[in-house]
């Protein structure tokens, strides 16, 4: 939407200064105006895109703002306004322009002094230990607890528990990535320790996500390797889930890392697989162990052919190469039934549990275990549509298909 108001605010004023609003010695062109404060706009509209449109977009409207102010371009003169309507028009030009870049500088100011706030909180949220993790349970088809994903939480003081779509973008500008994934590691490693402990915990997995920025650290190898040691856990229940887009970066010093990392028994999972940059030579080189298919198929697999017949494919891939496959973003029952008809036999969503604290997950898992007579099929009003999100409250928020109890804690 940005780019496609700031392409026609910007052709729109071209073709008027050039076809139209035609200079004179007694009138001169004035809607170049316009666009030198579309110039502005322009840096706050693209300050979150890619290099060359943050940079390139206000300099081609800063360019054209010189190129109409100091030449007399023009393509026609049929439609040339009168010499005492251009004079006005110079005056309402100039001062449009003027609101709009006073506009422009007062939004700008506002969104650094919030985005200022929210990174000196998440400063000192990192710092205070106001940072939380919850766990989502991977569930097989038995409807037993394999492990969980491992989801970070922000418990603001005045905004409750933010969700991390929320404030990852700010840490990944603002340089905090490495230092939220280092704290998520040795969360997650303190965590994995406690439930090997419990012997009807110690075969959980836990998976954990790790950001571009935190897997591009030169000393990520030996970071992890200590954090394990550290905790005491067996690097073989630790997952770290990667995203494809990280693949497109530098694959010899992923694979390199991963390797390092696979020699010591962590796992690997690609999240996401099928959205990003998905290369069959990448699975072959990769030392992975689970491909996760991503909610976006899973979510309209029953009313998409093309989704069902990427999702079928992903599982047949897995199997052929010899990984697992877990599919995310399962909420209702006619899901779980075509993944399982499909050959997927781990799932994770709200079908099963919303992600929940460590307390609340311990008690989910010893509940699951307990013996049931048979499972359970969900009641009819459950198996409605799909509420997306991670922080959705789907139909069922509050029913687990898998044998056992069927009330999943709403953290």
């Amino acid at each position: 939407a940005s780019r496609c108001l700031l392409v026609t605010l910007y052709v729109v004023p071209v073709l008027f200064a050039v076809m139209i609003d035609l200079p004179s010695p007694g009138s001169p062109r004035s809607t170049q105006h316009i666009i030198l404060a579309m110039g502005v706009v322009s840096c706050l509209l693209m300050r979150d895109e890619a290099r060359w449109l943050r940079h390139g977009v206000p300099a081609l409207h800063f360019a054209t703002w010189i190129v109409l102010g100091a030449s007399s371009a023009v393509l026609s003169t049929a439609h040339a306004l009168p010499a005492e309507v251009q004079a006005v028009g110079g005056w309402v030009n100039q001062a449009l322009a003027s609101a709009i870049i006073l506009l422009a500088l007062h939004v700008l100011q506002t969104d650094i002094a919030e985005r200022s706030a929210i990174e000196t909180d998440l400063r000192a949220a990192l710092a205070n230990g106001r940072l939380l993790l919850q766990y989502q349970p991977q569930v097989d088809d038995g409807g037993r607890v394999v492990g969980a994903e491992a989801l970070l939480r922000w418990r603001h003081h005045s905004r409750g528990i933010v969700p991390p779509g929320d404030f990852i973008p700010l840490a990944e500008r603002c340089g905090l990535m490495g230092a939220l994934g280092d704290w998520v590691l040795a969360e997650g490693c303190r965590q994995l320790a406690a439930w090997s402990a419990d012997p009807g915990m110690a075969h959980l997995t836990l998976a954990i996500n790790v950001s571009a920025a935190q897997f591009q650290q030169p000393d990520f190898v030996p970071h992890v390797l200590a954090g394990i040691a550290a905790a005491g856990v067996d690097p073989s229940r630790l997952k770290l889930e990667l995203t494809e887009s990280m693949l497109a970066r530098d694959i010899d010093d992923v694979v390199h890392k991963m390797q390092a990392l696979k020699a010591q028994g962590i796992g690997f999972s690609l999240d996401d697989f099928g959205t990003g940059f998905s290369s069959l030579s990448y699975l072959r080189r990769l030392p992975l162990d689970q491909l996760k298919i991503d909610r976006s198929f899973v979510n309209n697999m029953l009313d998409s052919s093309r989704d069902a017949a990427i999702v079928r494919t992903v599982v047949d891939l897995s199997r052929t190469l010899g990984l697992h496959v877990i599919a995310e973003g399962v909420e209702t029952e006619p899901q779980r039934r075509a993944l399982a008809a499909m050959g997927c036999r781990t799932y994770q969503g709200y079908l099963f549990a919303r992600p929940m604290e460590d307390t609340q997950f311990v008690a989910f898992v010893r509940a699951a275990a307990e013996p049931a007579p048979a499972a359970r099929h969900l009641p009819a009003a459950t198996e409605q549509g799909p509420q997306h999100g991670d922080n959705a409250v789907p139909a069922f928020a509050d029913t687990a298909w898998a044998p056992g109890p069927t009330q999943a804690t709403d953290s």
